[in-house]
């Protein structure tokens, strides 16, 4: 067949020979269907690391911002402890069974959404195969959060609710749910979805924008092509206290509207609450309450998070394609 071509291209136009092998455009496609489970894959270790790591102190500041009392170190050591005394070890994990439910497909969809994301926008800008300018790579992670939030965002409220109420109030995470349904309506599902999705733009924005820029100006200084894992967890650790910080508040409003249910207390809208959260407790103490906690658990959380996933993929990469796969 390769020969009649050679012998009689009057046949065969030109324009006509896009494919040089029968097996050219599967193999491509294989690579691409790869190339996602991998990221999925990768995204999911890497967020369920991650928040398990920090669940104590995760559950720790929900139950400050969803109450009136004032946050200090100090009182958090001590709701700690008296909720180990009481509760057991086990119990400042509590709900992290429900955090797993949601972090999983969370961290895997924000994760492969920003791989995809990157390449959309590297295709548009004219950046294939190299590092995004500064914009697009804001872009392309705020994308792959509100991406992630928009699909998981009911986890999220069965999970801040679980954190906040004593085990006997609900049984499991599908307890939540239908007594959510049958006693509040299923739109409750989606309260405080709306500061979520505003938290969500500059937090992933910056948080890959950071992680992404670090590593690029690494790489133009160390002559090195990748940073070390200690270099990553730092990066890691730098994008989680910029994008957290730019983001608190609204994470602060979010909660509220979540828990009001079981609270006794009634948040319309995210100004309303706002306006109710600063008259309370003031503005610093209010909308940033748990703040010096997160500067904590964020940085942490959020470098394990992508030193995770990028040394899976290094892992996975190796492992499907040898030596020569690790570039």
């Amino acid at each position: 067949m390769g020969n009649g071509v050679r012998e009689c291209p009057v046949e065969f136009p030109k324009d006509v020979e896009p494919i040089p092998s029968a097996h050219h455009l599967p193999a491509e496609e294989n690579q691409d269907k790869k190339k996602v489970l991998n990221s999925l894959m990768s995204g999911a270790l890497a967020g369920a690391v991650a928040k398990t790591a920090v669940a104590p102190l995760d559950r720790t500041k929900i139950m400050f911002q969803v109450s009136s009392k004032r946050f200090s170190a100090k009182e958090a050591y001590r709701l700690i402890y008296h909720t180990y005394l009481n509760e057991g070890f086990w119990s400042l994990w509590r709900g992290n069974s429900a955090t797993m439910v949601r972090v999983v497909p969370y961290a895997a969809i924000q994760f492969c959404a920003h791989e995809e994301y990157k390449q959309l926008l590297g295709n548009y800008y004219g950046f294939q195969g190299k590092a995004l300018a500064p914009f697009p790579r804001f872009v392309a992670g705020s994308l792959a959060g509100t991406t992630a939030a928009t699909l998981t965002y009911p986890l999220d409220m069965v999970r801040a609710r679980m954190a906040v109420t004593p085990k006997e109030m609900y049984s499991s995470i599908v307890h939540v749910f239908i007594r959510i349904s049958r006693e509040e309506g299923l739109k409750t599902l989606y309260r405080g979805f709306t500061p979520t999705i505003l938290g969500v733009i500059p937090y992933a924005g910056l948080s890959f924008f950071t992680y992404e820029s670090l590593k690029k100006v690494h790489a133009e200084h160390s002559g090195r092509p990748q940073p070390s894992p200690a270099e990553r967890l730092l990066f890691g650790a730098c994008a989680g206290l910029i994008g957290q910080s730019a983001s608190y508040p609204l994470d602060v409003v979010r909660r509220r509207m979540q828990t009001a249910g079981v609270l006794g207390h009634s948040y319309s809208s995210i100004l309303l609450t706002m306006r109710d959260i600063v008259r309370e407790e003031g503005l610093v103490r209010g909308l940033y309450k748990g703040l010096s906690m997160n500067w904590v658990k964020g940085p942490i959380a959020v470098g394990i998070s992508f030193t995770t996933f990028d040394l899976t993929q290094i892992l996975l990469r190796k492992l499907q394609c040898g030596p020569a796969g690790h570039r």
